[in-house]
């Protein structure tokens, strides 16, 4: 066992004070009951724990700040070390190998599993069984380990959606009284991405071991979770019974306002804001929200509006366990605020325009106790003007804390000005998060890149909500322009007793100068915890947009292409029209107008060599758009993924994406022609558009 996973159980103990004798017994049922419990977050844990995590992250980084630190072997095949915690058994002549996950004593619970993609078998062994509980296909296990049980257990497989799978990670609580073992069968020579979060209890918790009909015992709970987790904001049953205490005010530029104070001990157990002004971006960047508990001379919480509820730059709508951001600009927090004498909550305007606040604060009973509440913080923090670049890489810090607490959640909030509109090129994440807590000599938590720790992988720019992860905002084409990120720890929450640093790798694949990095760490913490957080400054809270006059460069994923403003290939005399915005290439949107499915567009597409190709297409996605399909030379060419329409339409966001055919295609030098044909609507505009940012013909002839 690695010596992170040492730690002193005395101090905790002693953290948990009475509590710690009035322990209760936890089981498969208890656990589902957490994944959708926001109070008990507030409460330093009565029955400890450590949370850890087991990675396929590069062996050779165990030095801080040493040559390999930011290696990045770290599960693509055939590593320097293999990234395992041994060698059980080295390959055979087919090379397939065993090596181990994790061994651990005493009693805990699997919280976590993800992976992007992973080939053989995982063997799950628990207390010392001779036999495996789980013995299959590992990629199916790290995506859902519920998926291998539910239907034997009479459950409906597709509770499973969103909820205990998310993305690419499962949410999966496997409890063990005595010990978890954890192997994996298969070629070290081929891709082999893995994490798995482990809780480690104290030893005098009584743990009853998962078994598969679990699933069955405690269907009530397992159904109650996840119809709570697929639909939060209206399934989350709030515990107060008291009238929501209003908010209003109007806050004139350079004023700081009171907009609510309550007296205690109670706490918030929802928060609801929607900001108006003339210029809304704006607005939620530089209007920053103090939450101040118990006369503390600083806010807990500082932060920009936006950011703090993961809605920046503007209103990203999306639906989550603790944060939900409605289409209107209504954004809701239900992370439980707990305060012993009071709360207050001030708007500080630092723009230059008025702005108006409306929403309310839920207040329910909370009874203080000195042992174990926590008042909950959130200290937003940017540096803008960086320069991202693939080596060396630079630890990111998001919270560097003396003291006891829980961590649980992660915003990430960038501005990504790459030039390479594709994912391979414009990518900002290949770095690993590096999580130290109490006396970790090396992180008890240690990533295999910035998208696996938000559970998704492969650096994908789409548009997502789960309950504990999403990316409500990528701008495109890749991953270039406003990105947000974040993930919500409820189920695999980060309890400290004396330490935490949480770090992210900044590590992109291409120089990128001009990167705005912004984030937030929000976590509990009992009084008396330091943090290393400085005053938020104006120019903190600058404007940001994007670079003007933006051409995809052809490098990269889109190397020897040679890139066309839409409206220069266009043939004949469409109806067009034109949108200005830094988003676009060249400053400025070709907008064709078709009047119904059927109508076509044509452009002229210039071919330098005879040699393969691919067609590079910049599409607009907007409320107005619909389907589309594609012909070339007038024979008809399937998008990547094998299908023959592509549907543009997205609710509330415009978005810039790269798309283009299936499959290369052999073109002699001359011109060709691309048509576009427009299948009809997909929302309810009555004046359809479609949108052709730009037009690449790349070159595939190897050189």
């Amino acid at each position: 066992m690695r010596s992170t996973l040492v730690f002193s159980f005395a101090l905790v103990a002693a953290l948990s004070g009475s509590a710690f004798a009035a322990i209760e017994s936890i089981d498969t049922g208890t656990l589902l009951t957490e994944m959708s419990d926001l109070h008990r977050l507030a409460d330093f844990p009565e029955m400890p724990y450590k949370t850890v995590q087991f990675s396929s992250f590069d062996r050779r980084s165990n030095e801080p700040g040493g040559p390999d630190w930011f290696g990045n072997a770290d599960g693509f095949g055939n590593e320097p070390i293999p990234g395992f915690e041994a060698v059980i058994r080295e390959p055979d002549a087919e090379g397939v190998g065993e090596y181990l996950i994790c061994d651990v004593a005493g009693a805990g619970a699997i919280v976590r599993t993800w992976t992007a993609w992973i080939h053989g078998t995982i063997r799950l062994y628990l207390d010392g069984a001779d036999e495996p509980v789980y013995d299959g296909p590992a990629d199916t296990f790290l995506r859902c380990p519920y998926r291998a049980w539910v239907v034997a257990c009479g459950l409906d497989e597709a509770d499973l959606a969103g909820t205990f799978a998310q993305r690419d990670a499962g949410y999966c609580p496997i409890p063990f009284a005595k010990r978890c073992r954890m192997t994996w069968v298969g070629r070290i020579k081929r891709t082999h991405f893995y994490h798995v979060q482990v809780r480690l209890y104290e030893s005098a918790v009584d743990v009853t071991t998962f078994q598969p009909d679990d699933l069955k015992t405690h269907a009530e709970a397992f159904r109650k979770t996840a119809r709570v987790l697929a639909h939060p904001d209206q399934e989350y049953a709030h515990q107060s019974s008291e009238e929501a205490t209003p908010i209003s005010a109007t806050i004139e530029s350079g004023q700081k306002q009171e907009v609510l104070k309550l007296e205690g001990p109670k706490a918030i157990e929802r928060l609801t804001l929607k900001v108006t002004a003339d210029d809304l971006n704006r607005a939620l960047r530089q209007t920053v929200l103090h939450i101040i508990c118990d006369d503390y001379p600083w806010g807990q919480v500082q932060a920009p509006v936006g950011d703090f509820f993961g809605s920046a730059p503007g209103v990203n709508p999306y639906d989550t366990l603790p944060f939900t951001v409605a289409p209107d600009g209504t954004m809701t927090c239900r992370y439980v605020m707990p305060f012993k004498k009071s709360l207050r909550i001030l708007l500080e305007n630092r723009g230059k325009q008025s702005i108006e606040a409306t929403g309310s604060a839920l207040p329910v009973p909370y009874e203080w106790n000195d042992e174990r509440s926590m008042h909950f913080r959130a200290r937003w923090r940017v540096d803008h003007n960086l320069t991202a670049s693939h080596e060396p890489g630079v630890d990111m810090p998001f919270l560097i804390a003396n003291g006891s607490g829980v961590y649980v959640g992660t915003t990430l909030l960038l501005l990504n000005p790459c030039r390479p509109p594709t994912t391979y090129g414009g990518w900002w994440g290949e770095g690993d998060e590096k999580v130290f807590v109490d006396d970790d000599a090396v992180p008890s938590t240690f990533g295999t890149g910035s998208e696996d720790y938000f559970n998704y992988s492969y650096s994908v720019p789409d548009i997502f909500a789960h309950p504990y992860c999403g990316q409500p905002r990528n701008d495109g084409p890749g991953n270039r322009g406003f990105v947000t990120n974040f993930r919500w720890h409820i189920l695999d929450a980060l309890p400290f007793h004396t330490r935490m640093a949480f770090y992210l790798e900044l590590i992109s694949h291409d120089t990128t100068p001009g990167m705005s990095y912004a984030r937030i760490a929000y976590h509990y913490g009992r009084p008396g915890l330091m943090d290393d957080h400085a005053p938020i400054t104006d120019e903190d809270l600058r404007h940001l947009e994007l670079r003007a006059n933006y051409m995809p460069a052809p490098t990269f994923g889109a190397r020897n292409a040679r890139f066309h403003q839409a409206e220069d290939l266009v043939k004949g005399k469409p109806t067009l029209s034109f949108k200005t915005d830094n988003l676009w290439s060249g400053g400025r949107l070709m907008l064709w107008h078709p009047t119904s499915a059927g109508d076509e567009i044509e452009f002229r597409i210039p071919v330098k060599q005879d040699a393969p190709h691919a067609i590079l297409i910049g599409w607009a996605l907007t409320p107005q758009s619909g389907r589309v399909s594609v012909k070339l030379d007038g024979e008809p060419c399937r998008f990547r993924g094998g299908s023959d329409t592509r549907d543009l339409h997205v609710p509330y966001r415009q978005l810039l994406r790269q798309y283009e055919p299936h499959e290369d295609v052999a073109l002699m030098a001359g011109d060709h022609v691309l048509t576009i044909r427009f299948e009809g609507s997909s929302g309810t505009t009555s004046d359809p558009v479609v949108g052709i940012d730009y037009i690449g013909v790349q070159n595939k002839k190897r050189r």
